[in-house]
């Protein structure tokens, strides 16, 4: 954004919370890590333990849950950002950007990652 100033080109970063699309889609993401899981050699696989990976599984399901499905969001800010005269420097969309990436973004690394 920084280097892109010198040439008289306004950067505007647009970070969306969790929206359900075909990139969050838990199927096909599934299908992805399981393919990658096989892929991985067996050392690698006993490091982490097939409980981790099921238990990623089962996270991965319960955030498809919390996914927004109000795409809107997004694309009202990416409106926003191209068309208005003063656009922002940041735009968040979705409540999880709002009340939780943004506030932790403030905190220590320590108290980000134990969150």
């Amino acid at each position: 954004r920084l280097e892109m100033r010198n040439f008289g080109v306004k950067v505007c970063m647009i970070e969306p919370g969790y929206f359900k699309t075909a990139i969050t889609n838990h199927e096909n993401l599934e299908k992805h890590f399981l393919s990658t899981w096989e892929k991985l050699p067996e050392e690698t696989k006993a490091s982490y333990g097939e409980n981790y990976f099921k238990e990623f599984l089962v996270t991965l399901r319960k955030m498809q849950k919390r996914c927004n499905l109000n795409l809107a969001l997004v694309t009202d800010c990416m409106e926003h950002a191209l068309t208005s005269c003063s656009p922002r420097t940041r735009y968040s969309a979705g409540w999880d950007a709002k009340l939780l990436y943004i506030p932790l973004s403030y905190l220590p690394s320590a108290l980000t990652d134990a969150v």
